[in-house]
């Protein structure tokens, strides 16, 4: 018997998918799914995949101590976790369970609205903070709808690509915007801590990656939604990639779902979910100023048939005008710069102008 598929001229029908066999124009969460979902075989999640065992989980209530003399012990600690995993998860973080819960019930609220109603707040070229239902990664479309915002309200990016980094409230959802203006400043606090304690862990002082985000922040919020997907052994909610950023402090909610590459042998693992924690990543900018000391890590969002998935990561972006480069400090004649200085308003601009259009940049 012939293994050629019937439908078109592939040699192998277990490697195709055609649109009429991932249930093309059915409708889950307002989502259709149809062939702009379908990841490439290799990039597919496998059925099962193994717990994080080992992933760090650090307590940062030492933070909050009156004497504060574990401060170095829990910098040490960020910095073992930051070059072994890229990735940690902490708890007693100092943010409070009631303005996360506030949070979470708002964002639930907004993705339980009519198609309309979620529309008239969609992102656009022009104003890019919003809505949206469709977003690819790796040039795969996710099985995902989702809303960002920026915590306060920052100026315009500078030429040649402004983005207008100006929030779109929805006027019927009351309390909305109040939950989130709240979450986000209390998780920037927490973002600056664990800032300082990356700065401690690379022999700096606390202070001195501060600087890079006190004016023009492009720091932003996506609240992100995974409906049920009917083939979540072909789609992803978030394909693999890596952030651009410095820093991804994660709220996850109990469903689960995200995937971390293990660095030392490659292997996909899932990061459980704990109640009262955030997930941490170490991302491209955090690499770069350690001079590979630290990496960004690879990671990605599975899909499950049953199950809704609420996330919400908070993206902690340095001022538009940071030329990204790595910390003279760190950089040694036995450890030369890795890197060149490269224009963070410049890449931010053509990512997400990006969204929009296809640019000749590349992001590696």
């Amino acid at each position: 018997m012939s293994d050629k598929c019937g439908n078109c001229d592939c040699a192998d029908k277990s490697q195709c998918v055609h649109l009429e066999e991932v249930a093309a124009g059915e409708v889950m969460g307002g989502l259709p799914m149809d062939q702009a979902f379908v990841q490439a075989p290799e990039h597919r999640a496998k059925p099962s995949v193994a717990e994080a065992d080992g992933i760090p989980v650090i307590d940062l209530s030492p933070l909050f101590a009156a004497d504060g003399v574990d401060v170095d012990a829990l910098a040490a600690e960020v910095g073992r976790a930051s070059q072994d995993w890229g990735f940690f998860v902490v708890v007693r973080h100092g943010v409070p369970e009631e303005v996360v819960a506030r949070a979470a019930e708002a964002q639930r609220a907004f993705f339980a609205l009519p198609p309309a109603r979620r529309a008239a707040v969609a992102r656009s070229e022009a104003a890019q903070m919003g809505y949206y239902a469709s977003d690819h990664t790796q040039n795969v479309r996710d099985w995902k709808e989702a809303f960002d915002l920026v915590p306060t309200r920052h100026s315009l990016l500078p030429p040649p690509s402004a983005v207008v980094l100006d929030n779109k409230w929805p006027d019927d959802l009351p309390g909305f915007r109040e939950a989130m203006e709240e979450y986000g400043e209390a998780v920037e606090e927490l973002a600056f801590k664990l800032l300082e304690l990356i700065a401690r862990s690379l022999g700096l002082r606390p202070d001195r990656l501060h600087g890079f985000f006190e004016d023009h922040q492009t720091t932003f919020i996506r609240l992100n939604h995974y409906p049920p997907c009917p083939s979540p052994d072909l789609a992803l909610g978030l394909g693999h990639h890596k952030d651009a950023g410095a820093l991804t402090v994660l709220y996850q909610d109990a469903v689960g779902g995200l995937d971390v590459r293990r660095r030392c042998d490659g292997e996909w693992v899932r990061v459980r979910p704990i109640p009262q924690s955030f997930i941490i990543n170490i991302g491209d900018i955090i690499q770069v100023w350690s001079n590979d000391r630290y990496e960004s890590v690879e990671h990605r969002v599975v899909v499950n048939v049953e199950k809704e998935r609420f996330s919400i990561p908070f993206f902690f972006y340095p001022a538009s005008y940071t030329m990204v480069e790595p910390l003279e400090e760190v950089v040694r004649e036995e450890s030369p710069a890795r890197y060149n200085p490269y224009s963070w308003g410049e890449f931010f601009s053509a990512r997400k102008n990006g969204n929009f259009k296809k640019l000749d940049v590349d992001y590696v």
